[in-house]
């Protein structure tokens, strides 16, 4: 893999399968989740075959990973802290309270949060939820919310969140969901077969849960570091780090526990300073000073750090060794990727040949089993330089399709390309077989011998991948090739996502789906009245973009007329905005024809569109 290290570390090191076992209280038999429809959408019963020794279609170091992240169950960390592992990507951590319990980061799927709940319950009482709490605003730490508490059951209770938690999951989630969730598909390998050929990990956690998204709201937000908060007699020190690895993330410290939890920004493994699935870049610098202030700020009270992800680290001496090798780890890739990148180097050409110190290499916790040290810093350079690196012949390259067919025009037409993929395979050059023969696929879809090669060449790479997301990709590229097709696109499904949105949100999510070439016919104006949020909002098609002007009083005057005018409750403008339904309008006036034409500029995304092929 391009960026790995020669030094490895040693596989007689054992502590990791010792510290995931600690603690060990109770597991699910078998480990295997259903919605209520009875789909399958949590199976870690299909990672059985991990109990064998490491298959040649495999790389060792992802082997030995995917065997730790499978472990599954209840585990106590401390006398009162518990947490359910190997029921999704994440963790699910309960702390108990005076009289019952907090719950933090509840899982992807409502269905998934709700079974490790009940496994939690089943060994330590059925105590109440007395809060919930979220670290950070990526789908895996909220989606199973109401798996905890109903909506109307967290007006009861606080409900934690960093400052700005709501606005970037909507971002996120919403606004670019569509295309982020096609891609996690690929980088989850959630359609993939499960075993020795197929996913074998995600590197993070075994792969992402496919039940009910849903989201609880916050009603308490974490706005500074030092923030202090007493839930249910457990005192609980906030420490806010914006831009690492989540936009909206904090930390937190429990002195009565001397543990702290350490949300996503130390793992057990190099995380993303841009994950594949896309996102924007994170900021490797400051994820690094703002390890260095948890060093600081608690490092000498904390016997144990956990995190939202793995298992934790127990011993004073042990969490200050990992803290600081994972604050080193970040801050080495941020500032060698940006000196030498101020030497002339592209992103490209760092990644190369970029090596990490000897001191975090053989570190089992700073493997690349997540993010990559060569994606990473090709990341750090494009938060820095832009996609742009600065030669004016990649200024204004033909789209993928146009340059393959010129580019195997000029090699000699796709039989003579495949020729010369071929001997680039027998030399073991698997990297420029696989763009050769990518050419080929998007110069001639239909050339089957292209798609063959192409797909064995990527499955190649992905065996010998020791990053889950790679692996995953590759080996979903093979299968795109070979005629597979999704069956449904990861974290898609957005209802319940939607009716948490503020008015805002939810207009902001529906400008993205407006077809400008359509709308820019005709500008007009509507106003409307949500009775039971008591907010008016006032809509304009204006050349082509959808503007929206939300907050207003109801009386509140507007420049302009509107051509229609109507009020209706938050529950009917959803489905009025999902089916066109006006069935329980409660008043109108002018025109209902602009609301229809409204919807009509509204687009459908397609689910599931190509990324392998043209």
């Amino acid at each position: 893999m391009p960026g790995a290290s020669k030094m490895e570390p040693s596989f007689e090191d054992v502590q990791s399968f010792q510290d995931a076992d600690r603690g060990f209280v109770d597991r699910l038999e078998p480990c295997i989740i259903k919605d209520g429809s009875g789909r399958v959408i949590w199976d870690n019963e299909a990672y059985n075959f991990l109990s064998e020794p490491v298959a040649e279609t495999a790389n060792a170091k992802l082997w030995r990973q995917a065997q730790l992240l499978t472990k599954q169950g209840l585990y106590k960390v401390v006398d009162g802290i518990y947490q359910i592992r190997g029921f999704d990507l994440s963790n699910m951590t309960v702390i108990e309270g005076t009289k019952g319990i907090i719950v933090i980061d509840p899982l992807t799927s409502a269905e998934c949060a709700k079974a490790g709940l009940e496994l939690y319950r089943k060994n330590r009482g059925n105590k109440a939820v007395m809060g919930m709490l979220y670290t950070h605003s990526h789908a895996d730490h909220f989606g199973g919310a109401e798996g905890i508490l109903s909506r109307s059951q967290a007006t009861q209770v606080p409900v934690i969140a960093p400052h700005g938690f709501l606005e970037h999951a909507v971002s996120e989630n919403i606004f670019a969901g569509n295309a982020m969730a096609r891609r996690a598909g690929y980088m989850y390998g959630n359609e993939l077969p499960k075993g020795p050929q197929g996913q074998i990990s995600a590197g993070l956690g075994a792969t992402v849960s496919s039940g009910t998204i849903t989201i609880v709201p916050p009603n308490l937000n974490v706005t500074h570091t030092g923030q202090t908060e007493t839930i249910d007699g457990v005192e609980l020190i906030f420490q806010v780090t914006p831009g690492t690895e989540a936009p909206a993330e904090m930390n937190f410290f429990l002195p009565q526990f001397r543990t702290m939890c350490m949300a996503e920004n130390a793992t057990q493994c190099l995380h993303n300073i841009s994950t594949l699935r896309g996102a924007a870049v994170r900021d490797a610098l400051a994820w690094s000073s703002y390890l260095d202030e948890s060093i600081a700020l608690y490092g000498e009270k904390t016997e144990v750090v956990f995190a939202s992800h793995h298992w934790p680290t127990w011993g004073k001496e042990k969490v200050y060794t990992y803290l600081t090798q994972q604050r080193d780890l970040y801050a080495f890739l941020h500032d060698q990727t940006v000196r030498l990148m101020n030497q002339g180097l592209t992103g490209i050409e760092i990644a190369e040949d970029f090596s990490l110190p000897p001191k975090i290499r053989t570190n089992w916790h700073t493997q690349g089993f997540y993010g990559s040290v060569s994606h990473n810093v090709k990341a750090i350079y494009q938060r820095y330089m832009t996609w742009f690196d600065g030669n004016p012949s990649h200024l204004w390259e033909h789209p993928p399709v146009e340059s393959a067919r010129r580019y195997v025009d000029c090699m000699g037409g796709t039989e003579e390309v495949i020729k010369k993929a071929q001997a680039f395979m027998k030399r073991g050059d698997l990297r420029f077989a696989a763009t050769l023969l990518n050419h080929v696929v998007f110069s001639d879809p239909e050339s089957a011998a292209g798609k063959i090669m192409l797909a064995s060449t990527y499955e190649k790479l992905g065996f010998g991948a020791e990053n889950g997301p790679w692996r995953n990709f590759y080996l979903s590229g093979a299968g795109e090739l070979r005629g597979q097709t999704p069956h449904k696109n990861l974290l898609s499904d957005q209802t319940e996502m939607l009716q948490a949105l503020s008015l805002h949100q939810l207009f902001s999510s529906i400008a993205v789906r407006v077809d400008g070439s359509k709308a820019q016919e005709k500008d007009f104006t509507i106003d409307l009245y949500v009775t039971d949020l008591k907010e008016k909002c006032r809509l304009m098609i204006s050349n082509g973009a959808l503007i929206h002007r939300t907050g207003l009083k109801k009386e509140q005057p507007q420049v302009g007329t509107a051509d229609y005018s109507c009020s209706m409750s938050h529950s009917q403008l959803l489905i009025l905005l999902a089916t066109g339904d006006f069935g329980n309008v409660e008043s109108e006036s002018g025109d209902r024809s602009y609301f229809a034409k409204l919807l009509s500029f509204i687009v459908s995304f397609d689910t599931k569109f190509n990324i392998a092929v043209p």
